[in-house]
């Protein structure tokens, strides 16, 4: 069976918003539409709980009726599950294609205000996870993707280029590059060296892309090396952009599972949707 696109909803507008944008993305697919709502509460046995519950249940059923139009042909199901939302989404992440969630608006500066939900979602999903603003449109510019030269980036990378085809939409690869700091800086402008290290850049940004033109070649690509810092210059070339897509290196701390500064910044400070892909 094909894996489904799988939205949390909770009533809020950000919820709203991602469900609508999961739906138009089955569709895309062909592939089923999955709404999910948790309910932490264990026992619904309070004064008032079993009826908080039925609106819950016929709130989540509605948005489900509403959204069969935009899904297509595949089927549109919902369910709300008594268990820790967290928990939830990264259960039905191991068999789910995408994950989709709403986000909690404008922060102080600009992007979104995370939540928790969302934070644990991102750090510890199995599957690409997309952030929806509450008042995101998706614009007629291009699919963005950043791209890090330090790891194999194939994951990211693929669904870069399947979201661009089915959009019939252009793609755009960034990558942002740093001299090395301090003396050596010095020491290879001096000598020319840093010309040599974009070079060395460039054929490995054609290396990893290159294989992926070649099974796109419907899709339209520019590809850009950028010097400065990657988060910031990642956060400016999402102007105008319809999706970011990002990686996030599966990878364990003592800590725990955690978001790299790039990831960081684009869920914080990128208007855009923005897609969150695992990989090693």
């Amino acid at each position: 069976m094909t894996a489904p696109v799988v939205a949390g909803f909770d009533g809020s507008p950000e919820s709203l918003a991602a469900t609508e944008w999961a739906a138009r993305e089955a569709r895309r697919r062909g592939c089923p539409l999955d709404l999910l709502e948790a309910w932490p509460w264990p026992h619904r046995d309070v004064v008032g709980s079993e009826e908080t519950y039925r609106d819950a249940l016929d709130r989540l059923e509605l948005r489900a009726r509403e959204l069969r139009p935009l899904a297509g042909d595949g089927p549109v199901t919902s369910a709300i599950v008594p268990t820790d939302p967290a928990e939830a989404l990264e259960a039905v992440g191991k068999s789910a294609a995408l994950l989709v969630l709403g986000s909690r608006g404008l922060g102080a500066v600009r992007g979104f205000l995370v939540g928790s939900v969302s934070q644990e979602v991102l750090r510890r999903a199995g599957c690409p996870v997309v952030l929806v603003r509450a008042e995101a449109e998706e614009s007629e510019g291009p699919v963005l993707v950043g791209l890090d030269l330090a790891h194999p980036m194939d994951d990211v990378l693929a669904f870069a280029f399947d979201a661009a085809a089915r959009r019939r939409a252009p793609l755009r690869v960034v990558h942002v590059w740093s001299p090395p700091v301090s003396s050596q800086y010095t020491a290879l402008e001096a000598v020319g060296g840093l010309g040599e290290l974009a070079s060395v850049d460039r054929a490995r940004f054609a290396e990893q892309v290159t294989p992926w033109r070649e099974r796109h070649p419907e899709v339209s690509v520019t590809a850009d090396l950028i010097q400065g810092s990657a988060s910031v210059a990642l956060v400016d070339a999402a102007a105008g952009a319809r999706l970011l897509v990002v990686g996030r290196r599966v990878r364990r701390t003592l800590l725990g599972a955690h978001l790299g500064p790039v990831a960081h910044a684009a869920i914080h400070h990128v208007r855009c949707p923005v897609a969150l892909v695992p990989h090693g």
